[in-house]
């Protein structure tokens, strides 16, 4: 899953990027509005997490300006310091799905964050499956029938895509947007690597699954009765 952290503040942006990351997020970071707005229309993510004590403008516009984006269905969670009732029905009011006052605790905002991914709909289903193969998302587990099955955080990222799509193709650029931040270098032959890795990781499991390659278009996870071992 990607995220969108607007964040000012280095340290607490910081600490925020890298502590989503190792739950295994994939995380962008905007340290102004117009930042943020640029990346609402240029990446597709799964949730947002936005300050309102923006250097350049009202977190509130950041909000505003997201239904005009790709991402005008976008989960947010408001954190900021701003503790009024009128702040807080005002965040609510403009479309924020949570509102966490600073300082919290990481614990609670990881709750917080996985409820507003659950109430997002088909797109946060907790688990996904195809044949033997089993990848619940909250906890980043993968089984192989009952067998567990060890992926690095990028696989893992790819296996959910591709299990969200199936029997679907997923091109190329769709899988750079969501296994990449925008402040990644991504090289040429990074996404068929990584599909290589993943392919064989699965076949090696046991799982009646696999990735086929559709030349020029992109990848697809094919079912038991069409797997293609590549």
């Amino acid at each position: 899953m990607k995220l969108l952290v607007v964040e000012d503040h280095p340290s607490l942006r910081d600490l925020l990027s890298k502590h989503l990351q190792r739950g295994g997020f994939v995380v962008d970071v905007a340290e102004h509005g117009q930042q943020a707005m640029a990346m609402l229309r240029l990446s597709r993510y799964d949730a947002m997490l936005l300050d309102l004590g923006l250097p350049d403008m009202d977190g509130l516009s950041v909000l505003a300006a997201r239904n005009s984006t790709r991402n005008s269905d976008l989960p947010c969670i408001i954190l900021t310091a701003y503790d009024s009732l009128d702040h807080r029905v005002a965040g609510l009011d403009a479309g924020a799905d949570d509102y966490l006052l600073k300082p919290f605790a990481m614990p609670e905002l990881e709750a917080r964050l996985r409820a507003v991914l659950r109430r997002a709909g088909p797109r946060s289903e907790k688990c996904l499956q195809l044949g033997n193969l089993s990848f619940f998302r909250e906890s980043r587990d993968v089984l192989v029938g009952t067998r567990p099955m060890l992926l690095s955080k990028r696989e893992l990222a790819l296996l959910e895509e591709l299990l969200r799509h199936a029997p679907r193709v997923v091109v190329k650029d769709h899988l750079e947007d969501r296994l990449y931040s925008l402040s990644e270098a991504v090289t040429p032959n990074a996404i068929e690597a990584l599909v290589s890795r993943l392919r064989r990781k699965l076949a090696a499991a046991g799982a009646d699954s696999g990735i086929e390659t559709l030349r020029g278009l992109g990848y697809r996870l094919a079912g038991p009765a069409q797997a293609l071992r590549n």
